[in-house]
């Protein structure tokens, strides 16, 4: 088949089943038919050794109850559906079903650590499909995917990308998804090598840690098995939501991690102060959730200096907590943490100036997360080095032509080089037009004399212009996007200050 249709394909089948809804369903029941296909190759590949023997009792696995040729009941209609909802399931969860005899028992009852990963996963699945028909042709048509085949492998690694792109437009599910040209801007730029650990504790489908999979592996040498291993054990996520947690975890199985090391959970959960070496990470990227409400029980779990109802300064807590000494990161951060004045803010970024080394600060469009959310964010890089000395700026700028990135324009990495160029060539850029800078190096006691106010190199007021219909609908829904998170923010702290659980 050709893979660039396979979407395609499936979006038009899954359309007539009136079980699934919109993109979010559509790719919710992708991913965990992708999974059990992907989990199966990835166990014939280790039944080559000897003695292996499949984690999945027999029945169950993908080759026992798809494939035309080798299952030993071909099942469509209401007989699929009754299999998979009443018996599948319920079996790869580790539930315990009825036999014919009548008793209950678990099938499932392996604890090893291939068999938790399945276990896990499937307790996040749900099957939307009505119609039994319909699903035998989904299968069908993933039975034509060869993954023993390493051009259909990787051609369908392209296609799962464009899959998890189509997150951005699917509401709030695109807050899971960062764009490639970031993540691969950033793993680039933290650098990580073999032997290191790279960590994401929001991780949402697992961008970053598949570009640290592609920057790792090309330092391999050809045959280095040994070094592929390592590479293997090095990725760490966690990720508190169920589907992009499946996405994450059937991302990074695609790629070619044998057992993601993904943990389903909320991190933010943990009492900060409980995390040991065995909890930090040598490299960390992150895009944390932001514009999010935390819950008394995460702000509980912090010292009361970094109490925020922002669940991005939780994170960047707990960031700066979990980097071991000499090690590098990457957060992706919106404005109102460069500006915030309020104690909490204050009290992250003197940690972050006085015990990290905040050298570079990479302003980023509006636009750049669109449609999901049109906040302007930022790349601060800093390492556990020592203390700041100086901070880099720089104001990356849309392309010429481009008013916003949007679906049909969006950020590519090819854009980002021009970063790249002047990250490895620092220069202080004017911007003439405004008599501003659109790069300059701000040394910590210029930082600390603006009261901790990080907003330097930022994008200039420009003149209004009058807007069509279109655009202007465009333009209230983002200010108004603004403003509510900010009331939401707003609310969250007198709240908490009142004692008061939200919603009350």
């Amino acid at each position: 088949m050709t893979l660039a249709n396979l979407v395609k394909r499936l979006e038009d089948i899954m359309r007539a089943d009136n079980g699934i809804d919109g993109t979010a369903q559509r790719l919710s029941q992708i991913v965990w038919i992708l999974f059990l296909k992907v989990f199966d190759y990835k166990e014939e590949e280790a039944e080559l050794d000897d003695g292996y023997e499949p984690v999945i009792p027999q029945g169950y696995r993908w080759r026992d109850w798809v494939p035309y040729e080798t299952a030993t009941a071909y099942r469509t209609g209401d007989e699929l559906l009754d299999f998979v909802n009443n018996d599948l399931l319920h079996v790869l969860r580790g539930e315990p079903t009825k036999g014919a005899d009548g008793v209950e028992r678990v099938l499932f009852s392996s604890e090893s650590p291939r068999a938790l990963l399945v276990k896990e996963f499937m307790q996040r699945t749900h099957n939307y499909a009505q119609n039994g028909v319909q699903l035998r042709q989904v299968l069908d048509l993933f039975e034509e995917v060869d993954f023993s085949d390493a051009d259909d492998t990787h051609e369908f690694n392209d296609v799962y990308e464009t899959m998890l792109k189509s997150l951005q437009g699917a509401g709030k599910a695109g807050e899971f998804y960062t764009p490639r040209a970031v993540t691969s801007f950033a793993i680039e730029h933290i650098d990580p090598r073999i032997g290191e650990t790279v960590a994401d504790f929001s991780c949402g489908t697992c961008g970053f840690l598949v570009d640290a999979l592609r920057h790792l592996e090309a330092q391999v040498a050809p045959g280095d098995t040994e070094a592929m291993e390592v590479i293997q054990r090095s990725l760490i996520g966690q990720e508190w939501k169920p589907m992009p947690y499946m996405l994450g975890v059937t991302n990074l199985m695609l790629h070619g991690v044998e057992l993601p090391n993904v943990t389903y959970g909320d991190s933010l959960a943990r009492r900060l102060l409980s995390f040991e070496e065995a909890d930090c990470a040598d490299k960390i990227a992150m895009n944390p959730p932001y514009g999010g409400i935390t819950t008394e029980a995460n702000r509980a779990a912090y010292p009361a200096e970094f109490r925020s109802p922002e669940s991005a300064d939780l994170f960047m807590a707990q960031i700066m907590t979990r980097l071991k000494a000499g090690g590098r990161a990457v957060v992706v951060l919106p404005n109102g943490f460069l500006e915030g004045e309020d104690n909490v803010r204050i009290a992250l970024k003197k940690k972050l100036l006085s015990e990290f080394n905040l050298h570079t600060v990479i302003r980023m469009p509006e636009s750049v997360f669109a449609p999901y959310t049109s906040i302007e964010t930022n790349l601060l890089f800093f390492d556990n080095t020592g203390s700041t000395q100086e901070t880099w700026f720089y104001r990356f700028d849309k392309p010429q032509g481009y008013k916003h990135f949007s679906k049909t324009k969006p950020l590519t990495p090819k854009h980002m080089e021009v970063v790249s160029e002047w990250w490895d060539n620092r220069v202080e850029i004017t911007d003439e037009d405004t008599d501003t800078y659109k790069a300059k190096c701000y040394s910590v006691e210029e930082l600390v004399e603006r009261n901790y106010n990080l907003a330097l190199c930022g994008y200039p007021t420009v003149e209004e212009e009058v807007l069509s219909p279109e655009e202007t609908i465009a333009a209230y829904r983002i200010e108004r996007e603004r403003i509510d998170a900010d009331i939401d923010a707003k609310l969250a702290e007198i709240e908490r200050i009142l004692g008061i659980e939200a919603g009350e």
